[in-house]
């Protein structure tokens, strides 16, 4: 008899065995699907890449696909849950937020005037803020709760587009800078001249993750990687310190910082970005309990509003954080982040992008 044939293993060595053979099975399934996972990124990276070279405008085609949508971590905020699973048809998206420059063409063509440019004429208002205006970013004093949002926010007469930051202020030179102090009535004014529409929450959180899965950030795990800053966001604590160290103190040009798997720029950062979808804490609740089998493709969000700090008040989901945004605060640079504004209020940190339904590239 071989010697080969006589080997016989021990009790202890046949599990020390079946547990290396255990891990080497996972590892090359873990290897499987992390090469299967990097092929998919790159294919949708490809494909999106060759509709945009066939594309004429400055849109970005966002192909079919599945994702789970809401917040990821031990720390987010319960309207980000639960996660739930979504199916899109494919759709065109703005590659950048609306700019100031884009925004004129509009007023130049149609003559429109932003809500903030109407008189208010709201009953038992002061004479001195009854007067056409916005809300801008005004820094509080030391004795300001650093939770109440309004302790920086002040009802600036003559705020507007065309002065961002109240009377005396312009856009000249910010024709690429995003559009601000337009309310949800004026994008969809804007969307219905330009043939296009604003972007359900989800199809806003599925091109903002850019095909990447279970990731914090709209470029990966890590909020800053090798150090670099890739989106304009708030630098220093939140509201009473302001580092501005990646160049901006407030709204930064478009494109100004990294584009995401998809090509499209800002998805994090620079401005709120309003979609179509209404706001309630527990719309994610309502989709999961929906017994509707098309209640997770192509969804549109809740029939109504709902807002606990203010119920009286319509509000629309807002996406992508702004140059406010920071550590100790809002953290709404997440793909993941919801936030809500009344439909009839401009803020000096809020704009839009628009989408476009098909057809495909190529078909």
């Amino acid at each position: 008899m071989s010697k080969l044939a006589s080997f016989k293993l021990s009790p202890a060595g046949r599990s020390t065995l079946i547990i290396v053979a255990f891990f080497l099975g996972m590892f090359g399934l873990s290897s499987f699907w992390l090469l299967k996972e990097a092929r998919r990124i790159s294919r949708e990276k490809e494909l999106t890449r060759a509709a945009n070279i066939r594309f004429e405008s400055d849109m970005i085609w966002i192909p079919a696909g599945k994702f789970t949508m809401g917040g990821i971590g031990d720390d987010v905020p319960p309207d980000e849950l639960p996660l739930h699973d979504v199916k899109l048809d494919g759709f065109w998206m703005d590659k950048t937020e609306v700019t100031n420059a884009q925004w004129e063409k509009f007023v130049d063509a149609t003559g429109y005037l932003t809500v903030a440019e109407r008189p208010p004429n709201l009953p038992g208002v002061p004479p001195e803020l009854n007067k056409p205006g916005s809300l801008c970013f005004r820094k509080p004093g030391p004795e300001a709760n650093p939770n109440d949002a309004y302790a920086w926010w002040a009802y600036v007469p003559g705020a507007s587009w065309k002065s961002p930051d109240g009377p005396g202020s312009d856009i000249r030179g910010k024709e690429k800078h995003p559009v601000v102090h337009v309310c949800y009535e004026d994008a969809v004014a804007y969307c219905k001249w330009a043939g296009k529409r604003l972007p359900s929450e989800a199809e806003w959180e599925y091109a903002a993750r850019g095909g990447l899965r279970g990731q914090p950030f709209i470029w990966g795990n890590e909020k800053s990687p090798a150090g670099k800053t890739m989106a304009n966001i708030w630098q220093g604590r939140f509201p009473e310190e302001r580092l501005n160290q990646d160049g901006f103190s407030e709204t930064a040009p478009v494109g100004s910082f990294p584009s995401n798997n998809f090509g499209l720029q800002d998805m994090a950062g620079n401005v709120w970005e309003l979609t179509e979808d209404w706001y309630r804490p527990d719309s994610y609740a309502l989709m999961a309990r929906d017994p509707n089998r098309d209640a997770h493709r192509n969804p549109k969000g809740p029939k109504d509003s709902y807002d606990p700090d203010e119920p009286g008040a319509q509000k629309k989901v807002t996406r992508g954080g702004s140059w406010m945004c920071s550590d100790n605060y809002c953290r709404g640079y997440r793909p993941s982040a919801r936030m809500k504004t009344a439909i009839d209020t401009g803020l000096q940190n809020t704009g839009f992008r628009c989408v476009k339904d098909g057809p495909a590239p190529g078909a």
